[in-house]
């Protein structure tokens, strides 16, 4: 997460046939007022990102489905310099997984930012479903393989120790921190092959990764062609627009999802809008949707590292309110669905239909409200997952875990202050079917 900008996250949500009624209720062009309100059934507890909270936040989950049994399926998730954490489906604590630690102490640390899983992957001693994950403190993936029997904790790290780093020529560029960023993994169905999709930190350049087998089990990747996306875009009046931001800081991608069916990548660029393009990274990329702040100027306060916007000439969507932020694939049973995405300067989140061939068209949206004063609702969304499967009695319809970015209630500093809380939120898709009159 970036501050002082407007921050980043995502959400989703969805479940059968119901999610058509729920979208019909909700017409394209509602204001965001007039969405839907759903809320979760539990939550992990709070990280904090400081010293005492081991300088941990919370950004990206994923949903791992247990296939011998559901109800003990899993939720890894990312927690920045915290590492990553696994929750079961009470969103209790199940594991914690510490970071490498930096080559020297002047070194950037050890910093998870996003996660995805990759089923049946290909390794020298067999296969194993396995999350990836973008350390961006050290320019790496690193792959874990997930066996829910393992006495010390589900996730064992192996990622080849000569993996090198994804985009940095050393070590002075990766302290630079202009390194592995978003990430979405694919396994391209005609050959079988595992890949990894990763953002550059404010950078607009995108990654394709091939994952391969190395010895003793391990997994390390190679890079197969990269991708740039737009930095600066012509106007309908003829101007040139660039986003407003820190100078030297081009519009990054984080939030990203490949539709397994298709092959199709969607990319969140946080200030511009959401992409499609195809996950090989080929073709020309499609932008599906706009932010509202598109063609907004702003000038860049060295003093307050904010930007200050002028006025708005119009060009913008109606939907979405930088950031966008994780993106994420509701599959329906019948090969329809929806893509989920959050909209994180209006605390929303946005559905567009699935279908290519419909444009992505936009469906509707929803917003995650308190469900008492304690489990609160869902703001600053900065990644979430969907899975539209049954996992036991606690979730017999599916499971929507998101980020939370700003846990409530606030916990003092003990300095005048309060302590940067976030956690994951859990949402059983039953619940919200009915809570919203599908």
């Amino acid at each position: 997460m970036r501050t002082p900008r407007t921050a980043r996250r995502v959400a989703l949500l969805a479940s059968g046939t119901a999610l058509t009624t729920f979208l019909a209720a909700s017409p394209a062009g509602a204001g965001t007022s007039a969405l839907p309100t759903v809320t979760a059934k539990s939550e992990s507890a709070p990280l904090y990102d400081d010293e005492a909270g081991g300088d941990s936040d919370a950004d990206d989950p994923a949903i791992w489905r247990n296939p011998a049994d559901p109800g003990r399926s899993l939720v890894v998730a990312t927690a920045k310099e915290g590492g990553l954490r696994v929750y079961d489906l009470d969103a209790r604590p199940v594991q914690s997984v510490a970071p490498p630690k930096p080559p020297t102490e002047d070194d950037a640390p050890g910093r998870y930012n996003n996660v995805d899983l990759v089923t049946g992957l290909r390794t020298s001693a067999g296969r194993a479903d396995v999350a990836v994950v973008s350390d961006r403190g050290n320019d790496r993936l690193r792959i874990y393989r997930i066996d829910p029997t393992r006495g010390n904790g589900p996730l064992t790290d192996i990622t080849d120790p000569a993996a090198a780093p994804v985009f940095s020529a050393d070590q002075a560029e990766i302290n630079d921190q202009r390194t592995a960023y978003g990430l979405a993994t694919w396994t391209d169905r005609a050959t079988g092959r595992a890949y990894a999709l990763v953002s550059r930190r404010e950078r607009t350049r995108l990654a394709l990764l091939e994952l391969l087998p190395a010895a003793h089990g391990k997994v390390g990747y190679r890079t197969i062609r990269t991708l740039d996306l737009p930095s600066s875009f012509r106007l309908p009046d003829g101007s040139t627009w660039s986003p407003c931001g820190e100078p030297g800081e081009l519009p990054q991608v984080e939030g990203m999802v490949v539709d397994p069916a298709t092959g199709t990548l969607y990319a969140g660029q946080e200030d511009i809008g959401i992409w499609r393009l195809r996950a090989d990274l080929t073709g020309k990329p499609v932008l599906v949707d706009r932010t509202k702040e598109y063609g907004v100027p702003g000038t860049y306060d060295e003093e307050t590292e904010e930007c200050a916007p002028g006025a708005d000439p119009g060009y913008g969507g109606k939907r979405l309110s930088a950031d966008v932020e994780g993106l994420t694939i509701y599959q329906e049973r019948d090969g329809d669905g929806y893509l989920l995405a959050s909209s994180q300067g209006d605390n929303t989140f946005a559905l567009y239909d699935r279908e290519v061939g419909e444009g992505n068209e936009y469906e509707g949206g929803f917003r995650i409200g308190a469900a008492s004063p304690t489990l609160d609702s869902v703001e600053e969304c900065d990644g979430a997952a969907v899975l539209n499967a049954p996992l036991g009695r606690r979730y017999p319809r599916g499971l929507l875990v998101v980020q939370d970015g700003h846990e409530t209630p606030e916990v003092p500093d003990g300095e005048g202050g309060t302590r940067t809380g976030t956690g994951f939120k859990f949402v059983d898709l039953g619940e919200l079917v009915d809570t919203t009159d599908m």
